[in-house]
Parts: C-alpha cells; sequence; structure tokens
C-alpha cells in the first residue's frame, strides 16, 4: 500500500511527479493535515456498509480515507486533468468509482440506485469556496438521497449557517440549511492545513438531516420567498422588502395585517424572524386573496 495523502512530503511528491499545481477556477487547495482528515471521516460517521458521495476529490487526499472505511465511495470531479493523478493515488481502492462531471449537473438519485439500492448516501466532501451555496443547497434539496452531510467549507460560510436572528451573519442560507438539517461544527481549520494555504480560515461542518422538517408550513415555495425578499433588502422594514419584490403579489396593508395575526410587529426587520415565524407568515399570506 501506497503512503496515504495528507502527509505533506508524500503530497507535494505526488503534486510534483504529475506536474499538478492548483487550479483557482476550480478553487483547488489540498488538505495536508491527518488529523483534519480523520476527524471529519470521524464526523461524518461513515460505516463499512455505506455508499459516500464525495465532491471534488482533487488529488484523492480523503478520498483514500474514506475508502478505507465505507463499503463504496463515488467522487463526483469536474477536473479532467487530474484523471491521471487519481488513477495513480486511488489504485489501491477498488471501492471507488469517479464520476467526471459538475456535481450540480450530476443525477444524486440515479448513483443511489445504481451504488447503494436506492438507499440514502452519505455525503463528506471538500468543497470549493467559490460554489460552496449552490452546492450545499443542491445536497439539501436532494433530500430523499441523502442522510448525512459533512463538508469542509469556508469558515465565514460556517458562521453564517450557524448564526441567529438578529446578527448580521443571519441570513437566507442560515434559514435554508436550518429547515433541512441541524447543523454542527465539527472544528476549525487553519491554513496552514492546506497547500497552497487559503487567505481564510476553514471549518468542517456536518449536516444531520431531519427526516421532517423542524416548521411545517402550507407552502414552503412562498416561505422562501419571503426570507429571500427579506434579506435582498435587510436595512429595510420587512413590509417594505415584501412589497417591493416583484415576484410577491401583496399589498402593503396585507402583508402588516398577516404579520399582526402572528404576533408580529408590523414594522419587523426580516433579520430577527425565526423560521418558525416566517413559516407562520407564509401560511398567513397564502390565505390572502390576490385580486
Amino acid at each position: 500500500m501506497k503512503p496515504y495523502l495528507g502527509d505533506p512530503t508524500y503530497t507535494i511528491a505526488v503534486l510534483k511527479s504529475h506536474g499538478i499545481s492548483a487550479r483557482k477556477k476550480y478553487g483547488q487547495n489540498f488538505l495536508i493535515d491527518r488529523a483534519v482528515l480523520q476527524d471529519t471521516v470521524e464526523a461524518a460517521d461513515i460505516q463499512e456498509e455505506d455508499c459516500v458521495l464525495e465532491i471534488g476529490p482533487g488529488i484523492g487526499t480523503l478520498t483514500q480515507y474514506l475508502a478505507e472505511r465505507a463499503r463504496r465511495v463515488v467522487a463526483v470531479e469536474i477536473d479532467r486533468s487530474l484523471q491521471d493523478v487519481l488513477e495513480d493515488t486511488l489504485s489501491g481502492f477498488p471501492n471507488v468509482r469517479v464520476i467526471w462531471g459538475d456535481i450540480l449537473k450530476t443525477d444524486i438519485g440515479e448513483i443511489a440506485k445504481e451504488e447503494n439500492a436506492g438507499r440514502p448516501l452519505k455525503v463528506a466532501a471538500n468543497l470549493p469556496y467559490y460554489i460552496t451555496t449552490p452546492i450545499l443547497l443542491n445536497l439539501l434539496e436532494n433530500g430523499a438521497w441523502i442522510s448525512g452531510i459533512t463538508v469542509m467549507i469556508q469558515k465565514e460560510v460556517a458562521d453564517r449557517i450557524l448564526a441567529v436572528p438578529g446578527t448580521k451573519d443571519y441570513g437566507a442560507l442560515t434559514l435554508a440549511v436550518q429547515y433541512y438539517a441541524k447543523p454542527e461544527l465539527v472544528r476549525v481549520v487553519h491554513p496552514s492545513s492546506f497547500l497552497p494555504q487559503p487567505g481564510v480560515d476553514s471549518a468542517v461542518m456536518h449536516l444531520e438531516r431531519y427526516g421532517e422538517p423542524p416548521v411545517q408550513c402550507a407552502d414552503k415555495t412562498l416561505m422562501f420567498s419571503l426570507i429571500r425578499a427579506s434579506f435582498n433588502q435587510r436595512r429595510k422594514k420587512l413590509v417594505n422588502g415584501i412589497v417591493n419584490n416583484a415576484g410577491l403579489p401583496y399589498t402593503k396593508e396585507q402583508v402588516e395585517n398577516a404579520l399582526v395575526s402572528c404576533s408580529i410587529r408590523p414594522d419587523v426587520r426580516g433579520e430577527t424572524l425565526t423560521l418558525s415565524q416566517f413559516a407562520a407568515l407564509s401560511d398567513a399570506l397564502s390565505a390572502v386573496a390576490i385580486a
């Protein structure tokens, strides 16, 4: 068995032997910290019967650790220039399959059917920071096919996910994630754990999907439209944010009446509302007759 990636000396040797350098286009930073890799796999709770979906395996660093634990690892990689190095670093792991493509255009349900008899997958990944939010939301919205998500992300994004109402980090991403999953900060990761070093701290985060959302609402699409409207103009009153949104057909009076019916002050700012309050407001407005 070859040495595991994550060892800085071996990682540098592999990169040099294949003439690889990190590509900014894909937000590549190679992890060279074994403790972080081990903590990520532990947080993902990988069992020997699991099928794991990895996003952006890069040169196969996390992939090796996942493959050591899981029955099957399916890694989706967009950068085809990494094909030779992955064939090298993963040659000792016959339980790994690499799919070349964009995770945002990949049918996750089809992977679950082909590789896991239709059972939910566990996701583990070192996500490219430039596209973290779209990937996270895509994973969360594919809920039927995913049981848990453990990802390395920019710490700033982790702070936003864990934020509470009324703080500067609280926003639409906070509410979207917390609607679908229970977030937990596993650890903060210093730039020195990567090659090359990014300019920011990172964080490993685990998202455990809810079987049922923590709040119920009659129209989820409307609720998220209200959330987006409130944070698009977060310094304005919630009423104005909703009324000025072209996609929402409510008058100022209708919104104010709906807020009052939910025991929410009409002059409230959206950044102070909880997920359950947005759900209640959504239900109140969904009952409003639109002229």
